[in-house]
């Protein structure tokens, strides 16, 4: 979820438009040297360097998908478009000194990929350490912890998983992913959405403050746009730290995009002006793949499956490359059967592995909130920053229309299917609105709690992206104070609602139940921000209904 540059009263609004949130001359100025400048410092020869960390993901009973960019000549920046091909080798192991080889190989970097690398590892043995290192013309990576998922007929007795969203490079520091680093306990991390965000420096909030310039300085249109970005990301030492430790299960928002993409376009682009959406789509695409250790799954999306054990299984949705373009102002077509936020073939994919699931726990990896979301009694003050920062009508309009709330059809044809094949345990995985929640998922919201409750969810906060207060620009806690109870009166699904803090989740799940351990950051801008735990929820096997509880596991 994003901090949207909306014209009021529904007028066309004059360009440049999105891109003056805060004033940024002098930090643009900064970044107008070379474009190696976005590279951590390294020897002035032509030595191979690993400069972006390596990593892991979508992991598999028998299997691991490793990554890495290698940077084989100072030229060969990320999004350059240069450099010579060069053979990386890979190693996986049982140890950390890799004395114990189990598999290796090679595959060769070129400029047409950007030089990074991939390897999808098979043969492994299921829910197992492993640790794994590449080298190349006589340098190393540094040596990452990696691990499988447990059998497809395992009784599990548990899991663990990290869960983030939304990091703007240049709000502050990635601090949320380094103390989940510092656990030794995640099966794996989830990362929901919006790991990079495309503006140019100043062009997006950052409470007046620039904490850090990102590379380009520029919004990024280009497929070597895109590249240099996510480069830039990659050398964050928070973020390469939880790669290091734990595989990545990942999925895309809009800001891997542009601002409230849909299939056809998004707020954030101009048609023309800034080329054409189709060619800027292909270009964050392509580049998203080559920079991060996903799979590409079907029709080249993020939507997949992943199992772990007899004991859950993860539906990984896509909702930017099939929706219809979302309503602009009042509630006309959110109705509308004809549009969709899914598309037709990931939704019956969606009901057809809920339903044909055998294991204790089905989740849903979601970037948008399906919990219906009613403002209620805001004052003025709130209302406004808020509307601004759901892209909600600033008159006021009760409804989101780039989430679930803005595609009823899709929300209601889902909720009833699982209510009509008594599908349980079904628990939504949320990020985007830069705001922890735990809700209930109402098959009917107007007559909640008389009507059932079709699953649970949790949505984890921003780890910097603006929250409510950042927009309103006073104390932390101060606007939550006021906004969450209005918002739970409201919404009586509702259990919970922060609007002001940033940090993460750890999901623990086991047969008896799922619980979400919600922890806040002290300050973004900090580089040694510390962690602290907030709040705990759970759901129970069999209830579809959330529950405070009052330790984290």
């Amino acid at each position: 979820m994003t901090s949207r540059d909306r014209a009021s009263q529904g007028l066309k609004p004059l360009a440049p438009r999105r891109r003056t949130v805060v004033k940024a001359a002098a930090a643009t100025a900064v970044l107008a040297g070379p474009l190696a400048a976005a590279l951590p410092a390294r020897a002035a020869d032509d030595t191979p360097a690993f400069l972006h960390g390596v990593a892991s993901g979508d992991p598999l009973p028998d299997g691991i998908l490793l990554w890495t960019r290698v940077t084989p000549t100072a030229g060969a920046t990320p999004g350059s478009g240069v450099g010579p091909d060069i053979e990386v080798e890979w190693v996986i192991a049982q140890d950390k000194a890799l004395t114990t080889v189990v598999a290796k190989g090679s595959v060769t970097a070129t400029a047409a990929s950007d030089h990074t690398v991939k390897a999808d590892v098979r043969g492994l043995q299921p829910a197992t350490d492993y640790w794994f290192r590449f080298s190349a013309g006589g340098t190393d990576s540094p040596v990452a912890r990696t691990r499988t998922a447990p059998a497809v007929d395992a009784a599990v007795p548990g899991l663990r998983f990290g869960v983030v969203s939304c990091a703007n490079w240049e709000a502050g520091y990635f601090s949320a992913y380094r103390h989940l680093a510092a656990r030794s306990d995640l099966d794996a991390w989830l990362h929901l959405g919006d790991y990079i965000y495309e503006y140019g420096t100043g062009q997006y909030g950052t409470r007046d403050t620039v904490v850090r310039p990102h590379a380009p300085a520029h919004e990024i249109l280009t497929l070597a746009d895109y590249r240099t970005r996510h480069g830039r990301y990659k050398t964050d030492p928070d973020l390469q730290a939880l790669h290091h430790k734990a595989p990545v299960v990942a999925i895309w928002d809009d800001h891997e995009f542009a601002n409230d993409a849909w299939s056809g376009g998004a707020e954030n682009h101009t048609e023309g002006a800034e080329g054409t959406w189709t060619a800027r789509q292909a270009a964050a695409r392509q580049a998203y793949f080559e920079w991060m250790p996903v799979r590409p799954a079907i029709a080249g999306t993020t939507y997949r499956r992943l199992r772990f054990g007899k004991l859950a299984d993860l539906s990984l949705l896509d909702l930017r490359s099939f929706r219809s373009q979302q309503v602009k102002t009042g509630n006309g077509g959110v109705d509308d059967p004809d549009r969709t936020l899914t598309g037709r073939a990931q939704l019956d994919w969606l009901k057809a592995g809920l339903q044909s699931s055998d294991t204790t726990w089905r989740l849903v990896g979601n970037s948008v909130m399906i919990s219906p979301f009613a403002i209620g009694a805001l004052t003025a003050d709130l209302l406004k920053p808020l509307a601004e920062l759901l892209g909600l009508p600033k008159e006021g309009l009760a409804l989101n229309t780039d989430q679930w709330d803005g595609y009823t059809d899709d929300r209601r044809e889902l909720l009833a299917h699982l209510r009509a094949h008594a599908i349980r345990n079904t628990v939504f995985l949320t990020g985007d609105i830069h705001m922890a929640w735990a809700n209930d998922v109402p098959v009917d919201a107007g007559t909640y709690p008389l009507s059932a409750s079709a699953a649970t969810e949790f949505v984890v906060t921003s780890v910097t992206s603006d929250n409510l207060d950042d927009l309103v620009k006073v104390p932390e806690g101060t606007v939550s104070a006021v906004a969450a109870p209005l918002i739970r009166a409201a919404n009586r699904h509702v259990h919970w609602v922060d609007t002001d803090r940033h940090g993460y989740g750890v999901l623990d799940i086991t047969a008896a139940r799922a619980q979400m351990d919600y922890y806040v950051l002290s300050d973004r801008t900090r580089p040694d921000a510390t962690s602290s735990w907030a709040r705990s929820y759970r759901t129970r096997s069999g209830t579809q209904k959330v529950e405070r509880t009052y330790d984290p596991v």
